[in-house]
């Protein structure tokens, strides 16, 4: 049986489902430190999953490349790379919050062609791709479509960290955020799956990796939003990025974030 890309890209996330969902708050999870300076956590969780997901692409997709967070990448013949985040948000993970999230993207040179956000707690998995736009969950399965908002007083705003990246980038997420009807915080990659599933407008965030952002910009493109960089350029390399529900709100935070 011949498998298609987002067939394969669910059972990649089944296989890091089922790695993952035991440890999900376990007595005595521990957690190593990345930095030496700072807070970046890993847990067993997060390396086992991925290389459960490696496993899996390895016996499927042999001939492309992967990008994953915690192991080296791998090169394929294909030109096509599986990019992979186990477990994004491995801070909500170790506090027992169920906003953190797999994340896969199959990306070609100009960036993402397929991307899945799973959230195996919660059991809700938002899928894009060039045709297709879906959330499978608790209450069945439905079209992913973003929201219509219009005016950024009547947007609501999600980013990760209130310090948001450099002083300067606080600055320019605040001249938004003063702005909009809401803002919140600490939802990892789960505001992106909200802006996807159209209760949100806004994501803003910095300091992102490929593998952070490849996923959620494949569901979101697919269902009606905008994802690109605080300039207005491609984000799926990560750094600066803006994600919004559609092209006028869109340019509205676009021209803020550009305005300091």
């Amino acid at each position: 049986m011949i498998l298609s890309d987002l067939d394969v890209a669910r059972r990649v996330a089944d296989a890091a489902r089922e790695v993952i969902l035991p440890h999900f708050r376990s007595a005595g999870m521990a957690a190593d430190n990345k930095l030496a300076d700072g807070f970046d956590p890993v847990t067993v969780a997060d390396r086992a999953a991925e290389q459960a997901m490696r496993a899996v692409l390895a016996r499927l997709r042999p001939e492309d490349g992967v990008l994953g967070e915690e192991f080296p990448p791998t090169s394929g013949t294909s030109g096509r790379t599986w990019v992979l985040d186990p477990i994004d948000g491995t801070r909500g993970f170790i506090s027992g919050t169920p906003t953190w999230g797999v994340l896969i993207a199959l990306s070609e040179a100009s960036g993402p062609i397929l991307g899945i956000v799973d959230q195996p707690y919660i059991g809700e998995r938002f899928e894009g791709t060039r045709n297709h736009a879906q959330v499978t969950g608790p209450h069945g399965t439905s079209r992913l479509a973003t929201r219509k908002t219009a005016t950024l007083q009547d947007a609501i705003l999600f980013t990760t960290f209130p310090e948001v990246g450099t002083k300067s980038d606080r600055a320019a997420f605040e001249r938004v955020a003063e702005r909009v009807k809401l803002t919140r915080y600490g939802m990892d990659c789960y505001a992106y799956a909200l802006l996807a599933a159209g209760t949100v407008d806004l994501v803003i965030e910095a300091g992102l990796n490929a593998y952070d952002i490849q996923g959620p910009m494949a569901v979101i493109e697919a269902a009606g939003g905008i994802v690109t960089n605080w300039e207005g350029g491609p984000a799926h390399e990560g750094g600066r990025v803006l994600a919004a529900a559609n092209p006028d709100i869109h340019a509205s935070a676009l021209a803020l974030l550009g305005s300091g």
